[in-house]
This record gives structure tokens, sequence and C-alpha cells, in this order.
């Protein structure tokens, strides 16, 4: 396993009702040594663990049982408490997806299933934008 990666800058939230997704994704990113914070598989659990534990980059799935990935990312920048980056994940094809998912605050969209690389390039995306605030 790699050394965290600026550990104390990026903290990583993911969000899909999929326990398999959530486990792939953390397993992924943690072999790369980035900071996995916690992993929520619904709206409610993800808005406690983003407070307890300030996650700065939170990927939402878009499919959720209880409120839409969509929903969750327009609460996220309504209760804006710091700079936080978003990123939706879903398997469904349709353009108004990512456009309201980037409309509602979202930095990137991730089409399911995706490839391990595309995974670990849209986290160093957001790790160079927060290296170059913190200069």
């Amino acid at each position: 396993m790699k050394p965290p990666r600026n550990h104390d800058k990026l903290r990583i939230l993911i969000v899909d009702d999929s326990e398999f997704n959530r486990t792939n994704m953390s397993e992924i990113l943690t072999s790369e040594g980035f900071n996995v914070v916690a992993l929520a598989g619904s709206a409610e659990d993800a808005i406690q663990a983003a407070h307890a534990t300030k996650a700065n980059l939170i990927f939402i799935d878009v499919v959720m049982p209880d409120i839409s990935g969509l929903e969750l990312t327009k609460h996220f920048q309504e209760k804006h408490t710091g700079e936080r980056f978003l990123i939706m994940m879903s398997s469904l094809n349709i353009e108004s997806i990512v456009i309201e998912s980037i409309s509602n605050g979202a930095i990137d969209f991730l089409q399911k299933p995706f490839e391990r690389d595309d995974l670990i390039k849209a986290v160093e995306k957001i790790e160079r934008l927060v290296e170059k605030e913190n200069r």
C-alpha cells in the first residue's frame, strides 16, 4: 500500500447504495494512497459522515433509495461549509443527468462502470485543485 497522499488536505467520502461499489472504490483509492474517511449507503448517512469527517471530496451515486444523489448534491451546495468537491456517478447514460449534476454543483461526473484509472484520475484532478488553492 502506498503512503497517504496529502491526507491532511483530501478527505474522501463515498456515497453509494451498493455496498460492493462503496467497498470497491474504497479499496482502489486506499491502495493508491488516498484517504477515504467514510462510506455511506444513504443520503442521511452521507450528510452525517460529511459533517463528522469534514470530507472535502464526495463521490455521490445519482440513484439512491431515499434521496436522489442530485438532491443530495443540492443539499451539500446549500449547506456549504468550507471547500467541498462533488463528483457524481451513475450507470444511467442520460445527458440531462450530467447537466443537472453539474448545475447542482458537481465538479465532475463518472459514468459507471468506470475503469480504475478513471477513478484515480478524477481524484488526482481534485488533488491538484486543492494543492493549487493552498499555495
